[in-house]
């Protein structure tokens, strides 16, 4: 199945600082956080965490070092105090009338946050408003990964300004994997006969040493350490390499047969060779699959309609363990990234409102809108089994949304409400239920547009939280003042 090149959604901007406004609204911030913990302290909910409590998130012995180029797989420790304090505040400017810009990827390691937006990617060290580093890409980002090594290294697909002009502008073809913490580019690749790879279809992955690239008519991995590529696959064959799910496993999507008859095949495959190891064959009638967990390998998918009916769960062995409903409008587990209907940017493993990871999948329930009952839950299913295992619920006006699995506790996003209280990431332990506060924190006022996964990233890495729209525009109220690009939230030293 090819596409063709779809028009461009990006449009040409500039990246300035606004130091004056930042400083205002970090000693506003400082204020209104003080204040926060005070009515906290006398409502009782910081009480329960001064308990001298200070053990990882997880409660169990520190994991062994990761290898270089593994996956990285961090648990976070509780704060020494769960008061936050702003240390990102990273705005665009100079924004036109009715102008959208894209901004694909988010990541942060211990040291920098960065952030993708059209055709670059910027850097910042924490509580500094200057940028640390930029990287200004051959063009604009066409798809990005989750994923980041145990050294901070991560990748990006590019769609090269050298085509602009001709029948091939739309092509994605250029691989970059860079530092996160330096911002240096290691290297750059171009993906062989990738003559069909757009926005709307190319899907990027990661697997211990490997970056793997799929765009319906081909696929192709590369090592890590120099760019080599390792393998690949154009040739003309019956079934497609839609787009690969990595992590601890690299799985690979296919889509087999005539488009008005296509069917789904899911494979485990060595991530240096590309050979499989399992197969698992889907039943007819599925038209359309994520993969948003590689290790347990879990499938979303959805049977007769484009949205997600059905969760699909294998053992190590490719065979089915579980299928988990989701149909009759309760969950919204909110898998891919739709701008104006169209896919963009490589979404084959984002479920935004899911989190997998400890035997279990955690998704989150559709929002009631009731002022008088709970906002959503969160239900936490057995990734063997497909039981229901615990609910945990949202409160009025203040939905709970799953951000990240933190060795066996679960972390999860409350945003504020004014008439309860701050914005919280919170620990819930799956086993008991039992809620350990992390991080309390109010956003910004022009903020707001964060503090749902379906238009923003929340990241949870290195004890602070991070929350970045996947796309920005100004308000028609003010339409050429700075936009908010990213949060970043810290305890208070």
């Amino acid at each position: 199945m090819s596409f063709g090149p779809p028009p461009s959604p990006y449009t040409q901007s500039a990246l300035a600082a606004d130091s004056e406004r930042k400083k205002r609204r970090t000693k506003l911030f400082g204020v209104v956080a003080a204040v926060l913990v005070v009515v906290l302290c006398a409502g009782g909910w910081l009480l329960m965490y001064a308990t001298g409590d200070e053990t990882p998130a997880n409660n169990k012995a520190a994991a062994a070092p990761q290898a270089p180029d593994e996956i990285r797989e961090t648990a976070e420790k509780l704060p020494s105090t769960p008061e936050g304090e702003l240390v990102i505040d990273f705005d665009e400017e100079k924004f036109k009338d009715d102008e959208t810009r894209y901004a694909p990827g988010t990541w942060a390691t211990d040291k920098i946050f960065a952030k993708g937006i059209k055709n670059t990617i910027t850097g910042f060290k924490f509580g500094v408003d200057e940028a640390a580093w930029s990287i200004k890409l051959d063009g604009h980002i066409c798809a990005t990964t989750k994923h980041v090594t145990a050294d901070g290294r991560t990748a990006v697909v590019v769609q090269p300004y050298k085509r602009k002009g001709t029948k091939d502008a739309g092509i994605c073809d250029e691989v970059v994997f860079f530092d996160l913490d330096t911002g240096k580019k290691l290297w750059t690749a171009t993906m062989p006969d990738a003559k069909t790879a757009y926005v709307t279809n190319t899907n990027l992955s990661m697997a211990r040493g490997t970056v793997a690239v799929a765009w319906g008519n081909g696929s192709v991995a590369y090592d890590m350490t120099h760019g080599k590529q390792l393998w690949k696959s154009t040739d003309v064959s019956t079934c497609e390499d839609v787009g690969f799910a990595g992590g601890h496993n690299l799985l690979v999507l296919l889509r087999c047969g005539e488009e008005s008859t296509h069917a789904y095949r899911v494979q485990k495959i060595d991530p240096r060779t590309g050979k499989p190891q399992w197969t698992y064959k889907l039943k007819d009638g599925i038209s359309g699959v994520y993969m948003p967990s590689s290790d347990p390998p879990v499938l979303a998918v959805g049977a007769g309609d484009y949205g997600v009916t059905d969760l699909i769960t294998l053992d190590d062995q490719g065979r089915h363990s579980a299928t988990i409903s989701m149909r009759g409008g309760r969950f919204d587990p909110m898998c891919g990234d739709s701008f104006d209907g169209t896919q963009y940017f490589g979404v084959m493993e984002n479920c935004y409102a899911m989190v997998v990871g400890n035997g279990q999948i955690f998704v989150a329930s559709k929002a009631d809108g009731d002022v008088d009952q709970a906002e959503n839950w969160i239900v936490g299913f057995d990734a063997k089994t497909g039981k229901t295992l615990r609910k945990f619920d949202g409160r009025p006006l203040q939905p709970l949304w799953p951000v990240k699995m933190s060795g066996d506790k679960l972390l999860v996003y409350r945003p504020s409400s004014d008439n309860i209280g701050p914005a919280a990431i919170v620990s819930i332990d799956p086993a008991t239920g039992k809620e350990t506060p992390f991080l309390f924190f109010n956003l910004p006022d022009d903020a707001s547009r964060m503090e749902t996964p379906e238009w923003s990233d929340i990241l949870v890495e290195h004890g602070r939280a991070f929350f970045s729209p996947r796309q920005l525009s100004a308000p028609a109220s003010a339409p050429h003042d700075p936009v908010t690009a990213a949060v970043g939230i810290a305890p208070v030293h």
